[in-house]
């Protein structure tokens, strides 16, 4: 019998650990969804529509139009927060996991439910990404109608602003946050889909679209690795494909969790300009991604400690911590 060497040995170790590492669990006979700290209720409503019949793609967007709607929440839709005109511009896109089909608006106006508008431009064109008044006028020719998005509350927190301007801004310092949800589902069976809508940062200059829009920053979809969805610094998401990476990192073997702070960490490592960074060289701003593995592994990650995201799975509806790469001071 032929004995194995030390290297043998050592490679047999490591293809152990890499297949213990990336064994998946049995998928979940439920639906799974997971979203952004704000997605309690758009996780339970996806849930719903999926034993429905929805597609997970649906379902993701039926979650977040809750959010869109409620003029209480001043991160989506209805109640966000307007640019530095004081015009409401949203962005939305969507993605099936299954069909590696997506759709998106960006700087949409007057229309309150963007998701709902980049699932048509998935569903009913040819394209992927709308914006301005294009995407204006396919809503109206799809029947959404014309709705003033400002709220009094959004009103009277944009006037605050700009009575506050410092008489030297220039542009370029951060200087409000805005918001945004994300959420992803997984169907028993293994189909996948997800939403990203936002009212971007805010007061930001008119025609700024960030992460939320774009496939592979702010959402992506895979039904072979899974899906990634991102919140926070949309500018930061953009230049590292941040979501796109997060699946990549589940395919590879990571888990939902490992996946979330891959990207956070890529992101850290990636900002280098000194008006981001603080005087240890950390990003000043935060990002958060989330994560669902196609085997229904789940988890979230940010930039800075505190974070939180919401899931809906077979032990019910609830929040979550999120991993970060920083703790906060």
């Amino acid at each position: 019998m032929s004995t194995l060497n030390r290297r043998e040995l050592l490679a047999a170790g490591t293809a152990a650990a890499i297949l213990a590492r990336t064994a998946r669990a049995d998928p979940p006979a439920v639906p799974v969804a997971v979203s952004s700290g704000n997605g309690l209720r758009a996780v339970a409503k996806a849930c719903e529509r999926v034993r429905e019949g929805d597609r997970p793609v649906e379902a993701a967007v039926h979650g977040v139009s809750i959010n869109e709607a409620d003029p209480k929440d001043r991160s989506v839709g209805y109640g966000g927060m307007p640019n530095e005109d004081g015009v409401m511009e949203l962005d939305a896109c969507c993605m099936d996991g299954t069909l590696g089909l997506g759709g998106s608006v960006g700087g949409i106006r007057n229309i309150m439910h963007p998701s709902q508008v980049a699932l048509k431009v998935m569903d009913r064109t040819d394209h992927v990404m709308l914006v301005g008044h294009g995407a204006y006028r396919f809503a109206r020719a799809h029947g959404f109608p014309h709705q003033e998005l400002l709220t009094e509350d959004a009103r009277k927190r944009w006037l605050k602003w700009k009575e506050n301007l410092s008489d030297k801004d220039d542009w370029v310092p951060e200087r409000a946050k805005g918001g945004t949800i994300s959420c992803l589902v997984r169907a028993p069976g293994g189909r996948m889909g997800g939403c990203t809508t936002t009212s971007g940062l805010a007061f930001k200059i008119p025609g700024r679209i960030g992460d939320s829009p774009i496939l592979g920053a702010g959402l992506y979809v895979d039904d072979t690795a899974g899906a990634a969805g991102a919140t926070g610094r949309g500018e930061a998401v953009i230049l590292t494909s941040g979501s796109f990476l997060a699946v990549e990192s589940m395919r590879r073997g990571m888990s939902a969790t490992e996946a979330a702070l891959e990207s956070c960490k890529r992101i850290a490592a990636r900002t280098k300009d000194a008006r981001l960074l603080d005087d240890q060289g950390r990003p000043k701003f935060d990002v958060k991604i989330y994560c669902l593995r196609n085997d229904g592994d789940h988890g979230a990650a940010s930039i800075w400690s505190g974070g939180s995201y919401a899931v809906q799975d077979a032990e019910g509806n609830r929040n979550a911590k999120a991993a970060y790469v920083f703790e906060r001071p």
